[in-house]
């Protein structure tokens, strides 16, 4: 899966993140630690986690997908200046 970076950060409660299956949140844990690695960050216990409403989390912390999403946008643009 390719991710297109937001033009600004997406907020937890964004109702486009409920389009994104535990499937999708899953391959897009694993690009942020692939891409994260180039820059020296190592999630080693990336997970993710269902609420009682069906939203998935993204364990490292307890943290909304949306921050997930965040952090992928932030390591593309580093890439993009280090290129």
């Amino acid at each position: 899966m390719i991710y297109r970076p937001l033009p600004q950060p997406m907020l937890p409660t964004d109702h486009r993140i409920r389009y994104y299956t535990h499937d999708h949140i899953r391959s897009l844990l694993d690009e942020v630690d692939d891409r994260g690695r180039e820059f020296g960050l190592i999630f080693p216990t990336l997970n993710t986690k269902r609420t009682p409403d069906d939203r998935v989390l993204v364990r490292f912390g307890t943290a909304p997908a949306s921050t997930l999403l965040n952090l992928l946008t932030l390591l593309l643009a580093a890439e993009r200046r280090t290129r």
